[in-house]
Parts: C-alpha cells; sequence; structure tokens
C-alpha cells in the first residue's frame, strides 16, 4: 500500500484543513524518476519528506497527525494509537475529517473517508466510506484523487455490526489484500536516546559511526547478559540494558545505528519512517547520507518513504524539487504548506528562501528579537 495524501479538517490545534502528499505535484524530469519511486502511469512518490519550521510552529504535531493517519490504515483501533494529543481541545460531539488517499496492491486508487467524534473521553467513528477506482481510470494529476462521481464500495453501516467503534472499516480492505502500511514511528525517541537491539548489526554500519568498535551484538536466548559490546584491543563489555549502551557510545551512534536499522528493514519491505528533530546528536553529512539513500533505487528497492522534522535549511537544498518540503508555521493556529505552493520556482536555494524574508513566518521575528535583546542588556 501506498499513501497517495493526508487530508485532515477539524483539529482544533491547526488554522485550516491540513493536505500533506506524498506523490509528486511537480512535473518529473527523467533525471528525477532515479530517485523516486514508481506508483503508475506518470505518476510518482517522493520517498523523503521533510518538515520545517521555526521553534514552536508545530512540526512534531504534524507528524503526529500522519503518524496516526498511518496508523488508521493499519486498522488499529484509533483509541490505542499514540499521539492522541493532537485531538486536543475537540469538544464533545465535535468531530475530525480525516480523507486518507492510498494506491493498493490490486492497482486501484483509494480513499477512506472516516469521521471521528469525541464521545465521553473517547474517540469513535461516527461515519466511514471507502471509495475505489482502477488506476486505469486515471489520465492525469487532476482526477487522481477525484472521486466525487463515484459511489462507496464499502460503508460503516455495512460492517457496523461486525466492528467496534473506534476500529476502521479499512480492517475489511485489509484482509483480502497481501500488503499493508507499514510505519516505524521514531517520535518517542526524540528525547529518548536509545537503541533497541534486536538481531545482528551489521559491521558496516558500526564502522560508518564509531570504527573503534570491534562488534555490538544482541543475543535473544536467555543468558545472563544478552549485548555484547566490544572495542578493537579491549575486553569485551556484557550488558543487561540496552539503556547501558549510553555509557560507552556517543549520542550520534546511538541514534545512527537506530535509524540506520530501522531503514534497512523498509527497504526490504516498503513503509514509512517518521523522525522528529533528525538533526538530534547527528550531523549533516550523515542526515544527507541517509536522504540519498531513500532516494537511490538499487537501495531502496521497495519505495519506503522517509518523513522526518528539521531545523536544518540546508538540508532543503537535498531536495531537487520543491514539493518534498513542508513549511509549518504557527500563527493563530497551526498551518502547513507545500515549499511548491510558495516558491514556483525551482532554481532558487531552498535554504537561502526559507531563511531570508522571501517566506514569511520562517524566521524568528525581529520584534521578538529586539526585545529579547534589550532585557538581557538590562540583566
Amino acid at each position: 500500500m501506498n499513501v497517495l495524501k493526508i487530508a485532515v479538517t477539524g483539529l482544533p490545534l491547526f488554522a485550516g484543513k491540513i493536505e500533506f502528499n506524498f506523490f509528486a505535484q511537480q512535473r518529473v524530469s527523467a533525471e528525477a524518476r532515479e530517485s523516486m519511486h514508481h506508483l503508475f502511469s506518470n505518476h510518482y512518490q517522493n520517498n523523503v519528506l521533510s518538515v520545517i519550521g521555526i521553534n514552536a510552529s508545530g512540526k512534531t504535531t504534524l507528524l503526529k497527525v500522519i503518524a496516526f493517519a498511518l496508523r488508521l490504515l493499519k486498522n488499529e483501533p484509533i483509541n490505542t494509537i499514540d499521539s492522541l494529543e493532537i485531538f486536543s481541545g475537540l469538544e464533545e460531539d465535535e468531530h475530525v475529517t480525516f480523507d486518507l488517499f492510498f494506491y493498493a496492491d490490486d492497482n486501484t486508487v483509494n480513499k477512506l473517508h472516516t469521521v471521528l467524534y469525541r464521545r465521553e473521553n473517547r474517540l469513535i467513528i461516527g461515519e466511514e466510506q471507502l471509495f475505489s477506482k482502477p488506476e486505469t481510470t486515471i489520465k492525469n494529476k487532476r482526477n487522481l484523487l477525484d472521486f466525487s462521481t463515484l459511489t462507496a464500495s464499502l460503508t460503516r453501516d455495512q460492517e457496523e455490526e461486525f466492528l467496534l467503534d473506534d476500529v476502521s472499516i479499512i480492517v475489511a480492505f485489509n484482509k483480502t489484500r497481501t500488503q499493508q502500511v507499514m510505519i516505524t514511528d521514531m517520535l518517542r525517541y526524540t528525547n529518548n536516546n536509545l537503541l533497541p537491539l534486536r538481531g545482528d548489526i551489521p559491521p558496516e554500519l558500526i564502522a560508518f559511526f564509531d570504527p573503534s568498535i570491534e562488534y555490538l551484538s544482541y543475543s535473544s536466548a536467555e543468558k545472563e547478559a544478552p549485548i555484547c559490546l566490544k572495542f578493537r584491543g579491549k575486553d569485551e563489555i556484557l550488558l543487561q540494558h540496552a539503556s547501558e549502551l549510553n555509557r560507552y557510545l556517543s549520542s550520534g551512534t546511538i541514534k545512527g545505528i537506530h535509524i540506520f536499522m530501522q531503514s534497512m528493514k523498509l527497504f526490504k519491505s516498503g513503509g514509512y519512517l517518521i523522525i522528529d528533530e533528525m538533526e538530534n546528536h547527528l550531523n549533516k553529512e550523515i542526515i544527507s547520507t541517509l536522504i540519498r539513500f531513500y532516494m537511490d533505487k538499487t537501495i531502496n528497492t521497495k519505495g519506503a518513504v522517509l518523513v522526518f522534522s528539521t531545523h536544518y535549511a540546508e538540508l532543503l537544498d537535498e531536495f531537487n524539487a520543491n514539493d518534498n518540503i513542508y513549511i509549518v508555521r504557527n500563527r493563530a493556529g497551526i498551518t502547513v504548506d507545500n515549499l511548491a505552493t510558495l516558491l514556483t520556482r525551482n532554481d532558487i536555494k531552498k535554504s537561502d528562501a526559507y531563511q531570508s524574508s522571501l517566506l514569511d513566518g520562517t524566521a524568528p521575528l525581529y520584534e521578538s528579537y529586539m526585545k529579547l535583546r534589550n532585557a538581557l542588556k538590562r540583566c
């Protein structure tokens, strides 16, 4: 399953509708196709999507909305999904609408329309329809996501007696398909740098981050010390818990190995990796290397997608097109804009555009800066 678009209305924290596209909206050149996953016909997927904004702009909140939507498509009960704080401010009987568009392995383009209500301090699904159409009926990008003339192929009324009130009808759709959405959500590790070891870590990956390490392995068998760490020329170190690695390895090594291990799994299966504040503990070149791996079809053979937030404007220059980039701003509510709608030219350096006054609200306000400067002078 390849997600095409997430559209959400009604979340109180946001100033309006949220639209987040995974497919390429701009014209895809022959050169660009070499770094993108081909969906069908002339439609391509952006394998890397970045979210950027100043502090407290809403980047993390947007990533939580994306993670929630992907887990909804994975048919997880909505009240068990992490990050329910995205519904903060939603009053009793108020609703939020999710329109989730995806391309399925039966060569159909689909739309899941889900309306969530808050009832007695929990979320329930009050209305739901699923629409499907063959890819052969899609002639261009304009009608890719147009389902206005179609009748729902599945409704909640048809399945309601078999479903809990917080389980989506997507469960019926997924049962008949071999592919489902795969998601690795690393939001919980933003401020908790931990390496949850499982299986072998390739020596090439270890050497990439710390060549002084001879091996780092985890044994699932019952033994006194399941984690084995050895530096070259030193005695082996036996550890009980992954948290103990923080005493011996740098924060960058731990986070880097964790991210790359998760990515390696997704390169084999396809799916979505969500990371908040990518630059925490990692230097720019390592992040750029990861981005390039996702854009390398000889490595990323299944079209895995990396979605990350960052404060590093320089990372925007890794992208040839503007539609890989989303600008988040918070002015009387969070707004989400694709850079392609704000900056129509691809020849302008993206980091310069972001850091200058060309894009409103992407740099700390000068007035706030002057007030802080004056306050510091009075101290």
